[in-house]
């Protein structure tokens, strides 16, 4: 798939992310992340060092029960 961005969107999207990274979400449901390098390195160096997240994913990633649409939609009142 390919898809099409003019400079100016460009431009815009790399001022934005100088200011913190920005996730993009390509039309397919991918997700990328776009960050300054050298912010990068520092958040995955702060990432590595922050025991709670890592508590927090490896509990997310042990996961294996999830819930279908229908159960949820009745769960929030939605039917």
């Amino acid at each position: 798939m390919r898809w099409r961005l003019d400079m100016r969107t460009l431009v815009t999207l790399l001022k934005q992310a100088q200011r913190g990274g920005l996730i993009l979400r390509s039309p397919d449901g991918h997700e990328f992340v776009l960050a300054e390098i050298d912010d990068f390195n520092r958040e995955i160096e702060l990432t590595r060092k922050n025991k709670a997240l890592k508590r927090l994913l490896d509990k997310r990633g042990a996961q294996t029960r999830t819930i279908g649409l229908a159960q949820v939609e009745a769960r929030l009142g939605l039917r």
